[in-house]
């Protein structure tokens, strides 16, 4: 029985310094960088496989041992990760105890509409496609978001995420984002602004996030909007009417296109549109929340991105003459 034992003993120190000499070389990789994944409520031996199976090169039992030697094995956490040329064994434990994820990240832009953000999260390729083939009232559903209609609820902004995560749980963020800068901003909002709650301020956001060439020109095309709704007049903005033309749009807008009615025509329906018509940024929102102090209720673009804004339209129809006529073709 000693005899035995002094030979566990043995075994047990040698296997011990072939881990610890397997710790310090560096591991080969079926490709440098290399990504993987660690499933939640993982095992260490699972962790071991997922980490050998995704072309980590190390035997499982020899990343088994470590983390039992270490007192890690409790320790590992889920995520996806990436490893380049030269890691150790040792290194690479530390990442998984550390939580030292690799993350994706998407950049989502003002002005954007749902289906562009649709589209680019379908095209991602470091999101698990939870919403493909999902409609967008289902997609609704599965985020448990009370409206009717997606446009304008999800916050632009850059998102970073863990790889392989689900664009549901990314476009919830957003919604939520979007609802606290709404829960922080509305409280705050000029005195007498023709909205009857957060959702039209959205809805304005929207109008004047495609409307404004230069950001500094938010506040007052906010002004221009603010002004027609009080007055009781045609917003009248091309966006709105492209929006609601949808696929039928193909580059150019033309006269009967504006006389052609639809929920989203602000040339035939007065007021705002029934829902935002693109994803507005927070300094959008913050212009239709506190837009300019001035008298204008025209605007035309200048081509070089600003706008000339005027008061009356003796005014707007000499800006009209002066920045679009004399461009046109003789």
């Amino acid at each position: 029985m000693r005899l035995l034992f002094k030979l566990i003993v043995l075994v047990a120190a040698v296997a011990g310094l072939a881990a610890a000499a397997v710790a310090w070389m560096p591991i080969p990789l079926a490709s440098s960088p290399l990504d993987f994944h660690i499933e939640r409520g993982s095992s260490l031996k699972s962790v071991a496989r997922q980490v050998n199976e995704a072309g980590v090169k190390v035997p499982p039992l020899a990343l088994e041992m470590l983390g039992r030697v270490t007192r890690s094995a409790s320790m590992i956490k889920a995520g996806s990760y990436e490893v380049h040329e030269g890691v150790t064994l040792w290194a690479l434990l530390a990442k998984l105890t550390r939580g030292d994820t690799s993350q994706g990240e998407l950049a989502v832009i003002e002005g954007w509409t749902f289906r562009q953000l649709r589209d680019k999260l379908d095209a991602h390729p470091d999101l698990r496609h939870d919403t493909a083939g999902l409609s967008d009232a289902d997609l609704l559903r599965r985020l448990e978001i009370p409206e009717s209609h997606p446009e304008g609820l999800f916050l632009p902004d850059t998102y970073l995420f863990d790889k392989r995560s689900s664009d549901i749980e990314l476009l919830r963020r957003a919604y939520k984002a979007m609802q606290t800068r709404l829960a922080q901003e509305w409280p705050l909002r000029d005195a007498g602004l023709p909205y009857r709650s957060p959702y039209e301020a959205l809805i304005m956001a929207s109008i004047v996030e495609k409307e404004t060439g230069r950001a500094e020109d938010r506040p007052m095309v906010a002004a221009v909007f603010v002004n027609r709704l009080r007055r009781g007049m045609l917003l009248q903005t091309d966006p709105s009417v492209i929006y609601g033309m949808g696929s039928a749009f193909e580059g150019n807008i033309r006269r009967r296109d504006l006389l052609t009615d639809t929920p989203y025509n602000t040339y035939t329906r007065p007021g705002l549109t029934p829902t935002p018509i693109a994803l507005p940024g927070t300094a959008a929102l913050r212009a239709a929340l506190h837009p300019a102090a001035s008298e204008a209720l025209y605007f035309v673009a200048r081509g070089d991105g600003s706008s000339q804004f005027s008061a009356t339209l003796d005014e707007h129809n000499q800006a009209v003459n002066r920045y679009i006529l004399k461009r046109a073709p003789q």
